[in-house]
């Protein structure tokens, strides 16, 4: 086979493998859209590509299409109206199969090479799929464009290179000769060949649909697999997009295009997705999004190697500090961000009811909590300026839950209604913010309350904040934990929490750092270690069970001494 596109890729596939053993900030995709990166036209084509799509169907030349489905609504008001072709399960995994059992015998510098031509092509595609994600999501352009296009192909780019980093170590022959004392050598020479572990389904989720879906998605490309893509029914467009340009690279270097396949649906998909992921032909999932539904594919889907993100409680404790309002400002923005709808998001930020220190002397408890929504407040007090932070709210079920919540604590701050001066349909929520105590209101701050809802906790000491934080991710999940102290013993004491706790700790974030951005090539995303996923972004357990080593012995005779 042609390895052509590893040669083409292979310098940055070489910079990724120094990146991700360096761990220092690296990224070969601009993540601003600026015309001296992406093209004086990109910024105009993209939208355009966007527009024409909408109340369209949408092109897929796949097999077992029979109509059409979609349903997605923007949040920000309008209603697509554009028709995904819809699949035949039993026709995909044929198809799928099939389209395997060619790219498998390509080896591996074939599929890392093919991956790598794809991510480059996305790359191309930044604006379109950016416009695709705003308006399936509710994400702010800005945030689209980075989230869903540059840093989603940094995670990407970030499991190739673990993969190929994990397949390359294998070499694809030996010989083997072990010494019989005065009898001839035994002698073999042996052949090892990477095999690919089957069909993978990456089930995409509504909050981030290419973020969440290219680690896994990459992974079993690059290690030889075909993949059945199944986005969430809300956020079709943004995967659809990169399945018809994998389908396009694919068909190019010459092979069945059906190696990635898009399974769109209608909403209340669950009865399918479960048919599906239980069958034997699929032996991999990567899914992102409830507790509830990834407990259910770990604990009923055996035939497969499974790998999920869900749900947990992010919390912040806040023991002493420098500097009180910078602070409380990094705290707003991240309560803010994306109306919360992050899955790296805060929820709990704990408090000792005695109050902190500071560089001013000893601050209230109630003056920490006032500080704090004063800051969201004045954050979020220019509509024009906070809906580019906020975005909007991508399910119903958060405003729900927002006026759910809001008589459960004692009010610091109310969520506001906000009109987007450019969409005025669209749906806005600022955060509201509750207080809470620590000895009688466990029962609310240890679940999740997905979206722009937080909670200032009273505790006893930081000591106590610590040990819920740990206690909290060990048994309900978190991805984050975020604690400002000017106390070396804390933080100290914060260092041992978060590895009881199986979460990633940041320390003193006052800066243009926020608890809820996550780097490719530097920051592990999720460890694995607690409830709220099984597996991280990325690292090599990620990639290694996704291929097998197969190998094959001949008996030769003795070599001639050389």
């Amino acid at each position: 086979m042609n390895h052509s596109l590893f040669s083409k890729h292979e310098k940055t596939l070489e910079r990724a493998l120094e990146a991700i053993r360096t761990r220092g900030y690296w990224s070969p995709f601009n993540e601003m859209p600026s015309p001296r990166a992406y093209g004086e036209t990109a910024a105009a084509d993209g939208e355009a590509a966007f527009k024409a799509q909408l109340g369209q169907p949408f092109t897929l030349d796949q097999p077992g299409s029979n109509g059409t489905v979609g349903e997605e609504r923007s949040p920000f008001g309008q209603t697509l109206h554009i028709g995904y072709p819809k699949a035949d399960p039993d026709a995909l995994i044929a198809a799928a199969q099939k389209a395997q059992a060619q790219y498998r015998k390509a080896g591996p510098k074939a599929w890392v090479g093919v991956s790598l031509e794809i991510l480059a092509r996305l790359n191309q595609a930044s604006f379109e799929i950016a416009h695709g994600v705003m308006h399936t999501t509710g994400q702010a352009f800005m945030m689209a464009f980075q989230a869903g296009g540059p840093h989603a192909q940094d995670r990407a780019l970030e499991a190739i290179a673990y993969a190929w980093d994990a397949m390359r170590d294998i070499p694809e022959t030996a010989y083997w000769e072990k010494p019989q004392g005065k009898n001839p050598p035994l002698a073999m020479e042996k052949r090892f060949t990477v095999v690919p572990r089957g069909i993978g389904l990456v089930i995409g989720c509504c909050t981030f649909p290419t973020w969440n879906s290219y680690p896994g998605m990459f992974a079993d490309l690059a290690t030889g697999n075909a993949v059945i893509v199944k986005p969430h029914p809300a956020a079709i467009l943004p995967l659809a997009v990169t399945v018809r340009i994998a389908r396009q690279v694919l068909q190019e270097a010459g092979f069945d295009p059906n190696v990635v396949t898009l399974l769109a649906t209608a909403p209340n998909d669950g009865p399918l997705v479960q048919s599906l992921a239980t069958r034997d032909e699929i032996r991999l999932i990567d899914f992102t999004g409830s507790t509830a539904n990834g407990d259910w594919l770990e604990t009923h889907a055996p035939q497969a190697q499974v790998y999920t993100e869900k749900a947990g409680v992010n919390q912040i404790v806040i023991d002493s500090a420098e500097d009180l309002k910078a602070v409380a400002r990094n705290i707003a923005f991240s309560l803010a961000l994306y109306s919360g709808q992050m899955c790296t998001a805060p929820q709990n930020i704990y408090v000792p009811r005695g109050g902190i220190k500071t560089a001013e002397g000893t601050v209230p408890f109630e003056e920490v909590a006032r500080s704090i929504a004063g800051a969201v407040q004045k954050l979020t007090a220019d509509a024009a300026r906070a809906v580019e932070l906020t975005g909007a709210i991508q399910n119903q079920g958060v405003l729900a839950r927002i006026d759910q919540v809001a008589a459960l604590g004692t009010p610091l701050l109310a969520s506001q209604r906000l009109v987007h001066p450019e969409f005025p349909d669209a749906t806005i929520a600022t955060p509201v913010l509750l207080q809470l105590d620590a000895s009688r209101d466990e029962a609310t701050f240890t679940q999740e309350w997905f979206g722009p809802i937080a909670f200032v906790i009273a505790t006893d000491s930081s000591a106590q904040s610590l040990a819920l934080a740990a206690r909290i991710a060990r048994t309900r999940g978190a991805l984050t934990l975020s604690v400002y102290s000017t106390d070396e013993a804390v933080l100290d004491a914060a260092g041992e929490a978060a590895v009881d706790g199986g979460v990633a700790l940041s320390v003193n974030l006052t800066g243009g750092v926020f608890v809820n951005q996550s780097a490719a090539f530097s920051d592990f995303h999720a460890t694995g270690a607690n409830p709220a996923a099984n597996a991280s972004l990325a690292d090599t357990a990620f990639v290694a069970n996704r291929f097998r080593v197969v190998q094959s012995r001949r008996h030769v005779p003795q070599r001639e001494p050389s």
